[in-house]
C-alpha cells in the first residue's frame, strides 16, 4: 500500500504547480489543483457511476494485471452501494504490447456505448490480454472490428495513454491497480470495504462528509 499523502510528495518534487483547490489551503500538504484536474477531469478518460458525484474515486490499471482483474466486482458493488461516487478509470498499460493494444480498444468503445460490457470482458479474460483475444472478446460483444481499429488511432485515445504516463510518473505511482481518492492513493488489491473506507477519508479530508 502506498503511505497516505506519497501521491502530494512525489509531485511536489516534479515540480507540478502548488495552487491549492478551493477550501485546500486549510489541509496539511493538499492535492495541487492542477494536478486534481488533470487526474479527475480528463475528457479522454471513461468515468462510471455517478457523473455529477460529490468525491471521485480514479483507478489505474492495466488489463493484463492479474489483481486488476479481481477488482472488477468490487468496483462495481462499491459504486451500487454509493450514489454519490464518480468513478474515472486510467488506462495504464505498463505489461507491454498486449497491454496497450487492449487499452486502446477499450478506450475506443467509448464511442459505441459500450465500455462497461467490453471492460468488463476483457477483464474476465482467461488469455492474455493480446491483439488476437482482446478482438476476439469485441467480436463476441456485436462491436465493429474496423471502427474500432480506426479510433484506436484517434489522438484522443493517444492523449489518455500519454497523461497516464505522465500523471503515474508526476505521482510516484508504484503499480496496478492503483486508486486515488480526496489527497491519498493506496496500491494493490482492495475488498470493497477497503475501498468504501478510502473514498470515505477522501470525503472526510474534501470536507464533503
Amino acid at each position: 500500500m502506498i503511505p497516505r499523502r506519497l501521491v502530494l510528495s512525489a509531485a511536489a518534487t516534479c515540480g507540478i504547480s502548488a495552487a491549492l483547490p478551493a477550501g485546500g489551503a486549510g489541509r496539511p500538504n493538499p492535492m495541487p489543483e492542477d494536478l486534481r484536474a488533470a487526474l479527475e477531469r480528463d475528457p479522454t478518460a471513461p468515468v462510471l457511476g455517478n457523473p455529477g458525484g460529490d468525491i471521485t474515486l480514479s483507478v489505474f490499471f492495466d488489463y493484463n494485471c492479474p489483481h486488476c482483474r479481481k477488482m472488477v466486482g468490487p468496483i462495481g458493488a462499491l459504486i451500487a452501494s454509493d450514489p454519490r461516487l464518480r468513478v474515472v478509470y486510467r488506462e495504464w498499460p505498463v505489461f507491454g504490447e498486449g497491454s496497450d493494444f487492449a487499452a486502446r480498444a477499450s478506450l475506443a468503445s467509448l464511442d459505441t456505448g459500450r465500455y462497461w460490457q467490453f471492460h468488463t470482458a476483457l477483464m474476465a479474460m482467461q488469455d492474455r490480454a493480446a491483439e488476437t483475444s482482446v478482438m476476439r472478446v469485441a467480436r463476441r460483444l456485436g462491436l465493429d472490428e474496423a471502427a474500432l481499429r480506426r479510433v484506436m488511432a484517434a489522438e484522443r485515445v493517444e492523449r489518455h495513454i500519454r497523461l497516464s504516463f505522465q500523471l503515474a510518473e508526476h505521482m510516484g505511482l508504484m503499480g496496478t491497480p492503483t486508486f486515488i481518492a480526496g489527497d491519498e492513493a493506496v496500491f494493490g488489491e482492495q475488498g470493497r470495504a477497503d475501498l468504501a473506507a478510502l473514498v470515505a477519508r477522501g470525503r472526510r479530508t474534501l470536507g464533503l462528509a
